[in-house]
């Protein structure tokens, strides 16, 4: 691994996550999504990577990023600036024959497969047409070091009174808090989506609304 992968420092860990964390603390696909400039968003599959990214790559990828253990995991952060590859379907087809051919992904029951072996066949399958755009280390390690210096969620500010008694107060106009309960993010009863992100309940809302009649 060379220095430049150390010093990313992100560790690569199994399933997907809803943000990283101090050290990255994410999958392969999830940290070749914050390396390639993307928003960060969860990858529970494959299948919900951005289109320039190879499918079948990138399932073999996260195949090898779960069955791995802790200290193996790690060998395939080389990997995260070079999934962004995606070709014709044609040359898709091609790669995902390689990888059928050596390991079949659709079986029933997956063997375990060492990573020197994983990372040959990613390797080959890597080595079929296009290759991803080469990007700066630069900004790479700019994109993940901005990645984990976000992932702390900012703790509401606290309130001096409760917003339905400034608006008895005169302090606040009714017409305002429906605007504020519009924008504000998600709360007590909020939930998140794994695909959306936070999520307003409009039951929530609703009641705000009926509160200041």
């Amino acid at each position: 691994m060379t220095n430049f992968y150390h010093l990313l420092n992100w560790t690569l860990k199994r399933g997907p996550h809803p943000c990283p964390g101090p050290d990255g603390g994410t999958c392969i696909n999830e940290a070749a999504i914050v390396a390639c400039g993307f928003p960060y968003q969860p990858v529970p599959a494959h299948t919900d990577m951005p289109s320039c990214f190879s499918r079948p790559i990138c399932r073999l990828a996260l195949f090898l990023n779960d069955e791995a253990s802790g200290i193996e995991r790690q060998r395939l952060i080389p990997f995260v600036t070079r999934l962004a590859c995606a070709d014709t379907p044609e040359i898709e087809e091609k790669r995902a024959a390689y990888i059928r051919a050596r390991l079949d992904l659709d079986a029933r029951h997956v063997p375990h497969v060492p990573m020197s072996v994983g990372i040959r066949i990613l390797e080959g399958a890597l080595a079929i047409g296009r290759q991803a755009d080469p990007l700066a280390a630069e900004d790479v390690a700019d994109r993940m070091r901005a990645a984990r210096a976000g992932t702390a969620p900012q703790a509401p500010k606290p309130r001096s009174l409760p917003t339905k008694l400034k608006v008895w107060l005169g302090a606040l106009k009714p017409e305002s808090v429906l605007l504020q309960a519009a924008r504000l993010p998600a709360r007590m009863t909020a939930v998140e989506h794994p695909r959306r992100g936070w999520l307003f309940p409009q039951r929530e809302r609703q009641t705000t609304e009926a509160n200041l009649h």
